[in-house]
């Protein structure tokens, strides 16, 4: 079994309701599926990038990578890892959108590895701590409204209504004082028994970040995610020792040398490696065993279709609770999932398979590989070149 053909879909899907974070607003939904052929007529999938524009990383998959790739084993999975990462080290795209394809292409070949051994790409990595993994619901971002608080306050209720155990919502779009209200009010509204989380998308300095933590930490909010520009190391540390609140980040670190000195001085409590953006699940799995030889806890960010989403999923089945004891909770010790809620019609109309909450938690897919396959009449539907 030899790789016969490496192909790229850019796909874009339009928003009839915007909705907005601390940097820009989102209008539309994009994303790069990266598709790996063999010469049996197997097909791995794989997603590139948890952002918005692909069309870079679809060249690098092109014209880098896919002359590299030809001809390989599918199933010397990190042996194609180390090469392709050589090729970006040897032409200076060691970070940013390279490592996002190389990402779509790694998690391609997991799902054809599981596919050509009949088994999900969970046990590929090792087995499953668990087939069902915690959800906390992303949403509550700023949208067109009238009156943004009670918009916020009636979305959070819906969550908890539907079942989850947690929210995560969005700060630094406003004034520090907005912002700290509205968190304040979907606290109420949610109750004290719900998990609450708080990113603002690297939307401080670290004194201003200090100064919106210790209210946070008034609203008994559990993480406070991006609080810095995300290559801030220096400005984690000070906002980490300033609070109470735990500090999240990671998303937009790619490849383990990255996360390296944030995790070995502890800059996060929590990690968030994006299997789209950090290099695939060959460099999350690295990852996550950094995270835990620091006692860092992992938890992955998940932003995509479901592609992303099921390579997610897998990642989170293999992660063992940290630490180990005889009961781990959600949020505590045993990672959860990032179940975006907001407007994306890739997500809901890309794959036949639907991922749907049920007693809060999202079930692990248990088909060969990644245990998702893309519709083609959706491929073509949202597909920009």
């Amino acid at each position: 079994m030899r790789i016969a053909d490496v192909r790229c879909h850019v796909l874009r899907a339009g928003l009839d309701r915007p909705f907005a974070w601390s940097q820009s607003w989102a209008r539309a939904r994009g994303a790069l599926l990266v598709e790996v052929r063999t010469d049996d007529g197997l097909v791995g999938w794989g997603e590139a990038g948890a952002g918005w524009e692909q069309e870079a990383a679809r060249a690098v998959v092109e014209t880098m990578f896919r002359p590299l790739l030809l001809g390989r084993n599918p199933l010397d999975v990190e042996v194609a890892w180390q090469a392709l990462h050589a090729a970006m080290l040897n032409g200076g795209l060691a970070r940013g959108i390279a490592v996002q394809a190389l990402s779509g292409v790694d998690i391609a070949l997991w799902d054809l590895a599981g596919k050509a051994l009949g088994q999900p790409v969970y046990r590929l990595l090792g087995g499953a701590y668990r087939d069902r993994v915690t959800a906390y619901a992303t949403g509550l971002y700023y949208t067109e409204t009238r009156d943004q608080t009670a918009a916020l306050v009636d979305e959070a209720r819906r969550y908890v209504a539907e079942g989850f155990r947690g929210v995560k919502m969005k700060v630094g779009g406003l004034t520090p004082e907005a912002d700290l209200r509205n968190v304040a009010a979907v606290r109420e509204a949610i109750g004290p028994s719900i998990f609450l989380s708080v990113d603002a998308n690297q939307a401080y300095n670290a004194f201003t970040a200090v100064r919106v933590g210790r209210g946070l930490e008034e609203a008994d909010v559990l993480w406070f995610e991006e609080p810095v520009p995300f290559d801030d190391l220096e400005g984690y540390l000070q906002v980490k020792s300033a609070l109470r609140v735990a500090i999240a980040g990671g998303e937009a670190l790619y490849t383990r040398f990255a996360f390296r000195d944030f995790v070995a001085r502890r800059a996060f409590d929590i990690a968030q490696p994006d299997v789209t953006n950090v290099g695939g699940l060959t460099e999350a799995r690295r990852i996550v065993g950094l995270a835990s030889t620091f006692g860092v806890q992992c938890y992955p960010h998940v932003w995509g279709t479901p592609v992303a989403l099921a390579a997610g999923l897998h990642l989170l089945a293999a992660i063992p609770s940290s630490p180990t004891c005889r009961s781990p909770q959600p949020f505590l010790q045993e990672p959860v999932l990032e179940f975006d809620r907001t407007p994306n019609p890739l997500r809901e109309e890309l794959a036949e398979h639907r991922f749907a909450l049920a007693d809060g938690a999202v079930a692990v897919p248990q088909g060969p590989g990644l245990g998702v396959e893309p519709d083609p009449e959706a491929i073509e539907r949202y597909r920009v070149t």
